[in-house]
């Protein structure tokens, strides 16, 4: 069964926000983990959300693939799992999905809502740390029912080796 969580990044002008659907291990060892480690500038984080829902999150935005190893030949499968397993898997790039785009909130508090209301147990947002600087950012999460945390502290406190 999958954790699923919600990935966002929040526009600090309009405060729009844009948010993902994943499927896999949203849990702060694993999403959580690795949107701090790999997904901390904006152009990144909007290259992953631009691409729609996921079923699994990856260090790599990565090139369209198979949805699963078992879309190939058994014998090119291991191959296939080497080239791909540091890839993020959308489900509109590739499996082809419709109906898979990222969703537009007018406002923070109606993603959340949004998200409280869904089968996600973490939600996860980038903000930018000021409105006129589009690189840097921060990502915040929290857990269904729970509180906003900055990411960084969170994933701090856990074993290094326990995380993705």
């Amino acid at each position: 069964m999958g954790t699923r969580s919600m990935i966002a990044i929040q526009n600090p002008y309009s405060k729009d926000v844009r948010a993902v659907y994943c499927h896999w291990d949203g849990y702060l060892e694993h999403n959580g983990s690795l949107l701090q480690k790999h997904y901390s500038a904006s152009p990144k984080v909007n290259n992953l959300i631009a691409l729609g829902d996921l079923s699994s999150l990856r260090p790599e935005i990565g090139e369209k693939h198979a949805f699963s190893q078992f879309e190939v030949p058994k014998d090119e499968q291991e191959a296939f799992k080497a080239a791909t397993e540091n890839m993020c898997t959308f489900y509109g790039r590739d499996r082809g999905e419709t109906g898979q785009e990222f969703k537009v909130f007018p406002t923070l508090k109606k993603a959340q809502d949004y998200f409280e209301g869904s089968w996600c147990e973490y939600l996860y947002v980038f903000k930018y740390k000021k409105s006129d600087d589009y690189q840097s950012g921060e990502w915040h999460f929290k857990k269904i029912g729970g509180r906003w945390k900055k990411l960084a502290p969170a994933l701090a406190k856990l074993k290094a080796e326990d995380c993705a």
